[in-house]
């Protein structure tokens, strides 16, 4: 497990809180704590675990504050490293919880489908996208969808300022992460709190869920969203605070980055659909090159390449570069002609030359 970074005073009031997400390869998740002239609100809370739970209570304590007199969190998406604590934090301090409301349905449709439910579902999905019965049998032994959900009780839209006096924190909507996901700038100070949609070094996942489903187009709105954070006045002299890895400036150009490499991503599934023909997801997402080889990846793992890999396809589709075909049972995705490359006629081959002579 990564070493946890200590707490540290950033300036205009702000500090960073890691606190730790057990046996993740992540090692931990930053909360942010903004004080203010009547408290103090936190960014995020972790993970919901015992020992992330003493740490944040024990960090809050070295920023002069105590975890009883936190007035509210905002929570920058539903994801549990990040929304894990918020029934804790509630009722420890009274604390209001807020999130986007498209994150808000998110967290009260997991609230009221119990766990074997959803891991019934999202087998079958898998089932449906090609995966093999070996998969699916070891998706159910290795998955673990028992978190608790805490549904937050203030909806923040895009624009919304956090209540907090003295202080300005304005919430800045960027889908595609989670539906709802939210970035949040300090605009008292040149502060912005990137959550998981810019990452200094990797690039942050973006899936298609429920796995097959035909509605939105959640990569379409991360790029979007990327372009809309990059063209943000004053965007390159911000300190941005993310929700992993290390603070960084720099952010148009990282937005760059990340829209360039998904640009590719998106050029590398068209080309494989060309070159394959009608295939399915399992088939796509075995077929593309990822960071670990297809052979090494848990089947957890292989599920959120599924997931990145359906939101990509879904794009082309947008974009009229795929097609999605087959049955509701058994769907199947190919190149459509607009992307395939026309052929230049001077290189269009002619009927077969006689062979050269040789000698004897």
């Amino acid at each position: 497990m990564r070493e946890i970074p200590q707490v540290e005073e950033l300036g205009h009031g702000v500090w960073s809180l890691p606190v730790p997400i057990p046996g993740s390869p992540l090692g931990f998740t930053y909360v942010y704590l903004v004080s203010g002239d009547d408290g103090a609100v936190l960014v995020d809370t972790g993970w919901n675990h015992d020992e992330t739970w003493e740490t944040l209570v024990r960090s809050v304590e070295q920023t002069g504050h105590r975890i009883e007199d936190v007035r509210g969190a905002v929570l920058t998406h539903f994801h549990p490293d990040h929304a894990g604590l918020a029934g804790r934090l509630r009722a420890a301090s009274g604390a209001w919880i807020a999130m986007h409301p498209a994150d808000i349905a998110v967290t009260e449709r997991l609230a009221a489908s119990p766990a074997p439910d959803r891991l019934a579902t999202m087998a079958e999905q898998l089932r449906r996208a090609g995966f093999p019965e070996e998969d699916l049998a070891a998706f159910a032994e290795q998955t673990d969808l028992s978190t608790n959900t805490t549904v937050p009780d203030r909806p923040l839209a895009d624009g919304d300022t956090v209540d907090l006096a003295g202080r300005r924190l304005r919430a800045v909507w960027t889908p595609g992460h989670s539906p709802g996901h939210l970035c949040l700038h300090l605009d008292d100070a040149d502060v912005f709190f990137t959550g998981d949609h810019v990452l200094p070094r990797i690039t942050p996942h973006v899936g298609q869920f429920p796995l097959l489903s035909t509605d939105g187009d959640p990569l379409g709105a991360f790029l979007t969203a990327q372009a809309d954070v990059g063209r943000m006045p004053g965007s390159d002299r911000l300190l941005c605070l993310p929700s992993h890895e290390h603070r960084f400036t720099g952010l148009t150009q990282r937005t760059e980055a990340i829209v360039t490499h998904h640009e590719d991503r998106l050029d590398e599934m068209a080309e494989l659909l060309r070159r394959e023909g009608r295939a399915t997801l399992w088939q796509v997402t075995s077929g593309l090159t990822w960071r670990r080889p297809w052979a090494d990846m848990r089947v957890r793992a292989r599920h959120m390449a599924a997931a990145e890999t359906v939101a990509h396809l879904r794009l082309l589709e947008e974009r009229g570069r795929a097609a999605r075909t087959g049955t509701a049972d058994l769907p199947l995705w190919s190149a459509t002609t607009a992307d395939v490359p026309a052929q230049d006629p001077s290189n269009t081959p002619g009927p077969p030359s006689a062979p050269t002579p040789t000698a004897e």
